[in-house]
């Protein structure tokens, strides 16, 4: 018995192109996440400050602290609460047997261990400090930097980017590196657009016309379109006059004032705030401490866990998820770091010590652990001695999760290329690639490596693809190449 229809192929067709229009217009901008390597953090340094081998002389500090204060994986263990800290030896022999006794294990069998996930988290630390303890690094001439006189600044400004070139030269930087200038208020607009001026053409002279990989500007406090694409102006008038090609420049903006989530007719304006920067605005740093203060929360309240903060994030989520733009948190502004200094000091000196640095090591922990829980993946870290905790929580988060997540993406992608390959449309790429990104995420941070990917039933040469689209193709041609 033939199928009846009542719709023509010329009406069904006029439809779905007009649809088609639509669809592709939203996917243009809803592109998803990128699968390319967002740093876990930024570390904000006042320009005065800045060296060449800053993040080199950061990783020392940050190891000492590591080291200090917590000699073992079992002193960690304890402070931050990790799955199997309760019943980890505390006596110094035992201890070390047991360290001994997993360090002889495969990975397997490790892993069976109640001990595994702090014995493991602990050496990754130990390992991401001596590799490459600072992932992003900002040369901050505003609130680390302060109002100085216009002199003062000038100077700083030369001087931050002759160490620049030089740590350039000498490979000494941070993979990801830039500068935070002043905002673009009234107020401010000239310090910030000067600054930003000095700085590049001094780099430019030594460099010639060189920028650091992954370099960006920060622009602090944004409130309205307007301020973005000044910065965009200027860009495009440094990009000519060092003919430099059009678009290298690129720039971040601070989520930091309530006008900034909800503008004067009660809209998210964060769409806008990015459009503005026409494809060079790359991301949107939350601002813990100007934002709260902007809700009239009390210093002792500025927390990154406040609810407003959880609104604020949340809001941002819905106004930039799926558009590509990288999100960050703000800092915990409690440092780690003991009230007594010196070579001699007292046991009650040393004691009150420790008790100040673990009690802020939670703090650190704490707070990464709830944005990572919230979806944000990268955060700012002030003081060397908050990095070892950054990982800290950056590896518990990740390594706790694995197992789960590898069996879903190893099943998925089954599902998805027995689709592909049957010729039925797969269209939750989206998806499969959220899956992955769990996964590349793990990676770039150093909680997994490629190796240990391979459980998810892909291959390196598919994990370095990094898309999950990708992968799908290829698996579809390689199989019509063996049927052939």
């Amino acid at each position: 018995m033939p199928i009846k229809t009542t719709i023509t192929s010329d009406e069904k067709e006029n439809i779905l192109n007009e649809l088609r229009s639509a669809n592709l217009a939203f996917q243009k901008i809803y592109s998803g996440d990128k699968p390319d390597r967002q740093p876990v953090h930024t570390v904000y340094g006042g320009a005065n400050l800045f060296k060449s081998d800053s993040t080199k002389r950061m990783g020392d500090i940050a190891q000492r602290s590591l080291k200090n204060f917590a000699p073992d994986f079992t002193v960690l263990a304890r402070v931050l609460e990790l799955d199997g800290h309760s019943g980890l030896p505390v006596d110094e022999k035992k201890i070390k047997e047991l360290s001994d006794h997993l360090k002889n294990l495969n990975e397997l069998e490790r892993k069976r261990n109640p001990a595994w996930l702090p014995y493991t988290v602990y050496n990754k630390i130990i390992s991401k400090l001596e590799r490459e303890a600072v992932e992003d690094f900002r040369i901050d001439f505003e609130d680390g930097f302060g109002n100085r006189s216009d002199e003062e600044e000038d100077n700083t400004a030369v001087n931050a980017a002759l160490e620049l070139a030089k740590g350039m030269n000498d490979q000494t930087i941070s993979p990801f590196i830039g500068i935070r200038i002043k905002p673009f208020t009234e107020d401010l607009k000239q310090r910030g657009v000067r600054t930003l001026d000095i700085f590049l053409t001094t780099l430019f002279e030594q460099t010639k016309g060189k920028l650091p990989e992954h370099f960006v500007v920060m622009l602090p406090k944004v409130t309205i379109p307007e301020q973005i694409k000044a910065l965009v102006h200027f860009f495009e008038i440094i990009e000519k006059k060092h003919s430099l090609p059009s678009g290298t420049l690129k720039m971040e903006m601070m989520v930091e004032a309530t006008q900034a989530v909800m503008d004067k007719d009660g809209k998210n304006p964060l769409r806008a705030l990015i459009a503005a920067g026409e494809g060079r605005c790359i991301a949107a740093h939350f601002g813990t401490y100007d934002y709260t203060a902007s809700c009239n929360i009390t210093a002792k309240y500025q927390t990154m866990d406040h609810p407003v903060c959880d609104f604020a994030h949340h809001m941002t989520k819905v106004a930039l998820g799926g558009t590509g733009i990288y999100l960050s948190d703000g800092a915990t502004n409690v440092m780690p770091v003991g009230p007594h200094r010196g070579d001699n000091l007292t046991k009650e000196q040393q004691e009150e010590n420790k008790i100040v640095v673990h009690r802020g090591w939670k703090l650190c922990y704490s707070h990464t652990m709830h944005s990572l829980k919230n979806g944000f993946y990268q955060g700012w870290d002030l003081n060397p001695a908050q990095l070892p905790m950054r990982y800290a929580a950056v590896y518990t988060f990740f390594l706790s999760s694995f197992e789960d997540a590898a069996v879903r993406l190893h099943h998925f992608i089954g599902k998805a290329a027995q689709a592909t390959l049957s010729g039925d449309i797969f269209d939750d790429a989206a998806t499969g690639q959220g899956l992955l990104n769990f996964f590349l995420r793990a990676l770039n941070s150093g909680a997994i490596s490629e190796e240990e990917l391979k459980v998810t039933g892909l291959s390196i040469e598919e994990i370095r693809m990094r898309s999950f689209f990708k992968i799908l193709e290829g698996r579809r041609k390689a199989a019509i190449t063996k049927s052939n």
